[in-house]
């Protein structure tokens, strides 16, 4: 029997559904780990199925090594309420992500939750009722059918979150052959799974637009954008010690960052290219931090550059003296990514103060968020946050950094607008409070649906 609208609590409990999750520091587990730990905190009974941490360096974590099943967290009473209760289940994690890799990988993981995400949504460990609302993430796609299935039987609405558009990515990029038949099968399932869900959300307004052109109804779409924590990541005062720059030898250097997840997504290749063409340029230094599939090539290619210093992926409460080690952030971007992705490392970039120099074609959101371009009424036409040069294009993107690197006070005027736009559009607290709203929303209209 399915409850009356008047039983729709304030506090809901909440099953969390996806592959990537914390103590994972980038993309997707990052985002998921601090959306549960916000609502379990707010007294909502959250509960999370996910895999053993391995992403970026695309290695199960040693603290996970063989042990299978893991239950973990759960607050004081157990129960989810004050800290979520997480559920690790086994996947297969290749040494090497190939195409066919990357969906045996994504499949085990689906079906090995399977079980405990319908144990879930039936009866959920230690008793008690069911979930009040099932939400999964893209990726992995694999995941929907299952998630569905399992509100299904919870009678309880189904959210899919898209933070990648999986299947157009492994096409779009060529991780998977572009077969006609299986590229249309992909399409044709992807299309029916994604409709079936009560809601629909992602990371940006032209993605929310791509679901809409997949026959996602616009009822159904909820912008649910990736955030960051203002407070904890903004701007060094200025003159104030960096460590990063005293440890490094880079003190009145222009320091060029790119920090995050290094895979194949990224057009990373430009970056050795453009510290290769400002070798001879005493006044900057490139520093690379992160770690990934592409990080063995990225070795290779800076190998005798004396301008580039790589480091490892670093601590989160190492974050901010990173980010504002930086004089300029950079973010480079394949065209056939566009709209695809969105990058989440551009929310710390922004709120750190510093401009961004970004590869991508006008008119997607990336270019739009750091040239100041509204793209609806969501976000007005606001002041640069940093520059945007074409996609590949490797000359216009040294002729870019070179320019940037010798205005500083170009760089401090677009800094400021950085900042300015993490504050007013970016913030933890405002993001993750409506999409609490939305929640409840989703959940009453279900129930009154239902009668």
């Amino acid at each position: 029997m399915v409850p009356s609208p008047t039983a729709v609590r304030s506090l809901l409990r909440i099953l969390i559904f996806g592959l990537n999750y914390a103590p994972e520091l980038t993309g997707i587990g990052k985002y998921t780990g601090e959306m549960a730990t916000w609502l379990a905190a707010r007294g909502h009974a959250v509960r999370v199925v996910t895999a053993p941490p391995y992403y970026p360096a695309w290695r199960v974590s040693d603290e996970y090594q063989g042990r299978g099943y893991v239950t973990e967290g759960g607050g004081p009473a157990g129960d989810g309420v004050g800290e979520p209760l997480v559920f690790r289940c086994p996947l297969y994690v290749p040494a090497k992500a190939t195409g066919l890799k990357r969906v045996l990988h994504l499949f085990s993981f689906a079906a090995s939750a399977a079980p405990v995400v319908l144990r879930e949504a039936i009866l959920p460990r230690g008793g008690g009722a069911g979930p009040d609302v099932i939400w999964t993430v893209e990726p992995t796609f694999f995941g929907a059918p299952v998630a569905l299935a399992a509100a299904s039987l919870a009678q309880a609405p189904a959210w899919l979150h898209v933070q990648d558009f999986e299947v157009d990515a492994a096409f779009d990029l060529g991780l998977l052959p572009p077969n006609g038949s299986i590229h249309a099968g992909a399409v044709g399932m992807e299309g029916v799974f994604t409709r079936a869900f009560a809601r629909v959300s992602s990371i940006s307004i032209r993605m929310v637009e791509r679901l809409l052109r997949k026959g996602v109804p616009a009822p159904h779409t909820v912008l649910f954008p990736n955030w960051v924590d203002v407070d904890q990541v903004q701007p060094s005062p200025e003159g104030s010690p960096n460590r990063f720059r005293s440890e490094l030898g880079l003190g009145g250097k222009v320091v060029l960052l790119y920090s995050g997840n290094m895979g194949s997504k990224q057009g990373l290749e430009l970056l050795p290219a453009v510290a290769r063409a400002l070798a001879d340029d005493p006044s900057v230094h490139f520093l690379f931090c992160g770690d990934g599939a592409f990080r063995p090539t990225m070795e290779s290619l800076v190998e005798g550059l004396d301008n580039v210093t790589l480091l490892p992926l670093q601590p989160l409460e190492a974050l901010n003296d990173l980010l504002n080690c930086a004089d300029i952030h950079l973010l480079p971007q394949r065209a056939d990514a566009a709209d695809l992705v969105m990058p989440s490392k551009l929310t710390g970039m922004l709120s750190s103060g510093r401009p961004a120099i970004v590869t991508a074609q006008i008119g997607t959101q990336v270019a739009a968020v750091v040239s100041g371009v509204s793209l609806g009424a969501d976000v007005q036409t606001h002041d640069p946050c940093g520059v945007v040069v074409p996609a590949g294009d490797l000359a216009a993107l040294v002729v870019a950094v070179r320019d940037l690197a010798a205005d500083p006070a170009r760089r401090a005027r677009l800094g400021a607008a950085a900042r300015r736009f993490a504050v007013e559009h970016m913030g933890k607290e405002k993001v993750l409070e409506q999409f609490e709203r939305d929640l409840k929303a989703a959940v009453t209209e279900y129930r009154e649906g239902a009668r």
